[in-house]
């Protein structure tokens, strides 16, 4: 690779190169957007039954074409056979779905394999046709990046508009579809139908991007932004979006990787650039990433430990004096070991963490006793526990054994207006019960 190489390519000056990067980018975009509504409907192995149906579609076009006296090689003719394969295919598994007792892993599994099969034996018999050569259908498998042309462009660019602007129309349905089926079919929506429509819409990027990626790596185009996508946001708009740029994005710079180096094929680079991005994603995805995940889950863990600290202090405080106001007196560390039973390791950690937050203070005698700002929290946290224990006891009838166990668990996740809501239901609920002679009026 020379300097003088790289800039062609970053700047697309050739014209094969410029070709091939905005297809396979406008590819991606599509595929992004649309594998979204397939990843979200949990179909994911359906698009690759559908990709795989597609084989025989290809060896019968050509032999048609041919018997017709026409080119078999015309890209149009071949990925219109593609497409009708492909959405039989998908209509097989359907149809196993919905009249049989079979599972879905089933239904794609047989279909993928047959038709895949069918397909291979198909490709290898229209080899004997006279007249025409069946050389590079095979490309089909494993995609042929480099072959492509203006018609092909054109044909690209049309059916990736007219896919987007149908998905862009029956958003509404797709996400009803995708996120409550059953609801959508009790309210008497057409799901069947926009099954179909959203697996039709899969089959034309699937036919379109046999060129690019080929019917093995296509289904990973579709998949992979939008996983990707999905540990950024937990919108779907957003989702759609990222989806739709992390495609393209794929396509680029795999199409531009594979320009750089001839000998890479531009298929399988595009599928590992947009694996790359997917493991970046999983690590770093501010929704759902890992290390995010990670550092929510520390810092949760220290709240926890810190408001468990601040409650217990308080409690003892309740438990030790008789009169109110209470005070915010001194207390051992062995009385406060043994109210919750801390591992002599721990105690000392969450003693380090509320003295740096300045809301305890160790005396000189060893004791531990809340600072002003600490006591004043102490006392929110006490309060917030209770409220959530008499709402449990009194709307989700728990036991008043296990409520303090299972208000310890959700307390800490309470923010100021859930609290504020806790208190306005509590207060109506004891004014109703305090003058039940107000519903009879109201009634």
């Amino acid at each position: 690779m020379t300097l003088e190489l790289l800039r062609e390519t970053l700047f697309l000056e050739k014209h094969n190169t410029r070709l091939v990067v905005l297809g396979v980018a406008f590819l991606g975009a599509t595929a992004g957007l649309i594998g979204s509504f397939l990843l979200l409907r949990k179909q994911s192995l359906l698009g690759d039954a559908l990709s795989h149906a597609t084989l025989p579609g290809i060896g019968l076009a050509f032999a048609v074409m041919s018997w017709m006296g026409l080119s078999g090689r015309s890209l149009p003719g071949l990925l219109i056979g593609a497409a009708i394969t492909g959405l039989l295919g998908v209509i097989l598994v359907l149809a196993i779905r919905h009249t049989t007792r079979l599972k879905d892993d089933a239904a794609m599994g047989i279909v993928l394999s047959v038709f895949f099969g069918l397909g291979i034996a198909i490709l290898k018999m229209v080899e004997t046709i006279p007249g025409q050569s069946a050389a590079g259908l095979d490309g089909f498998i494993y995609g042929k990046t480099a072959s492509m042309v203006w018609s092909d462009f054109f044909l690209i660019i049309g059916t990736l508009a007219v896919t987007t602007f149908i998905t862009i129309l029956i958003l509404k349905e797709l996400t009803l579809l995708c996120f409550d089926s059953n609801f959508a079919s009790t309210e008497g929506w057409p799901t069947l139908r926009l099954d179909i429509l959203l697996m039709g819409l899969v089959t034309a990027v699937t036919v379109v991007g046999l060129q690019a990626v080929g019917l093995i790596l296509i289904i990973a185009f579709l998949i992979t932004p939008p996983t990707a996508a999905r540990f950024w946001t937990n919108r779907l708009s957003h989702m759609l979006i990222l989806s739709t740029l992390i495609g393209a994005i794929s396509g680029w710079i795999g199409a531009s990787i594979s320009a750089l180096y001839s000998n890479l094929p531009a298929g399988a680079i595009i599928v590992i650039t947009a694996a790359v991005i997917f493991l970046l994603s999983m690590t770093f995805g501010t929704a759902r990433g890992v290390l995010p995940r990670y550092l929510r889950h520390r810092k949760l863990q220290k709240k926890v430990g810190r408001q468990h600290l601040l409650r217990s202090t308080y409690e003892i405080l309740e438990n030790t004096q008789d009169s109110p106001p209470l005070k915010n007196l001194p207390i051992s560390m062995e009385l406060l070991r043994k109210h919750r039973y801390w591992s002599k390791g721990e105690l000392p950690k969450l003693i380090r963490q509320a003295r740096a937050e300045d809301h305890v203070e160790r005396q000189p005698t060893g004791e531990l006793r809340l600072s002003e700002s600490g006591f004043g929290e102490a006392s929110r946290i006490t309060r917030n526990h209770r409220l959530w224990e008499l709402y449990l006891i009194k709307h989700a009838d728990i036991a008043p054994s296990h409520v303090d166990r299972d208000a310890d668990m959700v307390e800490h996740l309470l923010g100021a207006e859930i609290v504020q809501q806790l208190e306005a239901e509590l207060e109506l609920a004891k004014s109703t019960i305090e003058s039940p002679h107000l519903i009879e009026a109201e009634s």
